[in-house]
């Protein structure tokens, strides 16, 4: 069970945020691979980090949207395709995560990271 601790400091939130909307904008992420690690460095538990990584991303996404939809950047049946499986797969890793300990929340997570960092130094 992840232990109750202090709130970071509003700055540290804002910083990850601006953090987070940058990285976004320029790479497509944001959300778990950027927000997630920073507020769990803040000291949020790994379950607490990843559930305000998902409730952040909805207004990092909604912004970001409306600037890319501006200059006409947004293919909206792709988008759609991805974004409501992806709602069934969101309902499915909440509930896998309430089953797994923290330390193994970290593990897969860092493996994951390691993975992703992998392939995009070898392509």
């Amino acid at each position: 069970m992840d232990v109750p601790r202090a709130a970071p400091p509003l700055a540290i939130l804002a910083g990850i945020g601006i953090a987070s909307g940058f990285f976004s904008a320029l790479f497509g992420v944001g959300g778990g691979i950027i927000v997630v690690p920073l507020l769990v460095i803040a000291g949020l538990a790994a379950r607490e980090a990843a559930a305000t990584s998902l409730a952040a991303i909805g207004f990092t996404a909604a912004f970001g949207v409306a600037a890319f939809a501006a200059l006409d950047h947004v293919v909206w049946g792709d988008a759609a395709l991805v974004g409501l499986p992806a709602m069934a797969g969101a309902l499915a890793g909440a509930s896998a995560q309430r089953r797994l300990s923290t330390r193994w929340l970290t593990l897969l997570f860092a493996l994951f990271l390691v993975a992703v960092a992998v392939r995009l130094l070898v392509e």
